[in-house]
């Protein structure tokens, strides 16, 4: 049965404190004393560990180092997962493990990204003494430290610093658990490693057994109270899961491009992030809003639940909001009886993704409408659209939309059996940001990496002819681009 004395009540940390004797310091400043006179102004060796040179360090190495091997490089190793992981369209996803993982990816690109990502700063983080510029980024040590303890100098460290948490923790534990033997021979090995870290000169031998015998007094004295290396790992992927969706909930999202609805301004197989914060974010499995920041503005590019599939998710561009009232001649939109005004840019043409041999010919155009400009085509060999649809009227709490490749989008005008329908607030996701990925059966095309689904428009890359015409109209912006209030 383990007992303890009482005057082990006063002790503050779980542990015997030890009184300390003036004859301990006789021998440290008997020498000084005795002598009677000062001693020689010669140069000697460092005594203590503040003695010793500092730690020469680069700034610019530090930078260099931090952005590297955490910045980019764990970017473009999980980036290059993710593509890796794609799977290429047409292809029937293979059974098995990878086809599991490529359909996860496929359906959470962003979430595994980050999932991806912290498993790369984890494994490098274990290696970071090893890494090049290492000496120039982490805090010093001590100057007469070799590099390859680096790593275990640290490790004693944040040993010694483990133990003070516990013991400042579950003190209470700690005296209730262990008897006064226990504590006592856990402090000795604690402040023996203090002692082998701080000696000068530094005696390896000495440091690696004092670590050894702290490591084993702390594993068997506190371990019930310690948390493993699996489970710190393991607590940290779990935590970048649950910031992953959380972000995806709240924050951004990714999306794919499957259809051209929308182009010029987004081509088949773009991946975009939209922003969820824009209108307000949604409550997850409900119809509210944390705020809301409704309607969204004349020419915004959103995606929405599709109002006859929910299930499904849409992109498009805003055009009428509550209230307005809109017709469309020859796809072009008149809100309130004021036809948007464009300027027309030239001819251009694209294959179509699913049959390449099939070509679209028509015109591009420069719409304004608030505060954007973005650019519409116009397919002269569709005789989908008449060439006047509407009036259709927009009601409270929802906006109507057109996708950007007018002749050739199911957007509002088409939805309800040909009668029209607007989306209502509670279905809108967010608002599109840019493109940061465009795969096609082609592979990677990179000239979309970055490009603006709104701001400047940008053209496609077969229509890069046509960017002097495109400047002219930018510079040509009409004074009235708002549309009236509704009548």
């Amino acid at each position: 049965m383990k007992t303890d004395e009482p005057a082990e009540a006063e002790e503050h940390d779980g542990l015997d404190a030890e009184a300390e004797r003036p004859e301990d310091h006789a021998g440290a400043n008997g020498a000084a004393l005795d002598s009677g006179h000062e001693p020689a102004a010669e140069a000697v060796a460092p005594r203590t560990v503040a003695e010793l040179p500092p730690v020469k360090r680069s700034r610019f190495l530090r930078l260099l180092y931090w952005v590297l091997w955490f910045g980019a490089l764990p970017v473009l190793l999980a980036s290059l997962l993710i593509w890796a992981l794609t799977p290429q369209g047409g292809f029937e996803l293979p059974s098995g493990a990878i086809g599991w993982m490529q359909s996860l990816v496929h359906a959470q690109p962003v979430p595994v990204g980050i999932v991806l990502f912290t498993m790369i700063e984890i494994a490098l983080w274990a290696v970071r003494h090893q890494l090049p510029f290492a000496r120039h980024a982490h805090p010093p040590l001590r100057s007469d430290l070799s590099p390859r303890l680096r790593a275990t100098f640290e490790r004693a460290r944040a040993l010694l610093d483990e133990a003070e948490m516990i013991l400042t923790r579950h003190s209470k534990a700690v005296v209730r658990e262990l008897t006064a033997r226990e504590r006592q021979r856990l402090r000795a090995d604690l402040e023996g490693l203090r002692e082998a870290m701080d000696r000068v000169p530094f005696d390896e031998e000495g440091f690696m057994d004092a670590l050894a015998r702290a490591d084993g007094e702390i594993d068997v004295r506190l371990g019930r109270w310690r948390k493993s290396e699996v489970r710190e790992y393991l607590e940290a992927i779990v935590m970048a899961v649950a910031v992953a969706f959380a972000l995806r909930a709240f924050v951004i999202e990714a999306f794919k491009i499957p259809s051209g609805s929308m182009i010029p301004t987004l081509m088949v197989g773009d991946h975009i992030f939209v922003n969820k914060f824009s209108y307000g974010p949604a409550v997850p499995y409900s119809h509210s809003r944390v705020w809301t920041s409704m309607p969204p503005a004349r020419g915004d590019v959103i995606v929405f639940a599709f109002p006859e599939h929910p299930e499904q998710d849409f992109i498009k561009r805003v055009v009428a909001i509550g209230g307005d009232k809109l017709e469309a001649r020859n796809g072009h939109p008149v809100i309130n009886g004021w036809e948007v005004p464009s300027c027309r840019v030239g001819s251009w043409s694209y294959s179509d993704y699913d049959s390449p041999i099939t070509q679209h010919e028509g015109d591009l155009y420069v719409e304004y409408l608030g505060h954007e400009a973005y650019l519409t085509f116009y397919d002269r060999a569709s005789g989908v659209f008449p060439e006047n649809q509407g009036p259709y009227f927009a009601k409270k709490d929802e906006v109507w939309v057109m996708g950007d490749n007018r002749n050739n989008s199911h957007d509002s005008r088409m939805w309800f059996g040909g009668q029209g329908g607007g989306v209502p607030f509670e279905n809108i996701r967010g608002r599109a940001l840019f493109v940061w990925l465009s795969v096609s059966d082609n592979g990677v095309d990179w000239s979309r990496e970055g490009a603006p689904v709104m701001g400047r428009p940008r053209l496609p890359p077969s229509a890069g002819g046509l960017e002097r015409q495109l400047e002219q109209c930018l510079r040509s912006r009409p004074a009235v681009t708002e549309a009236p209030r509704p009548p």
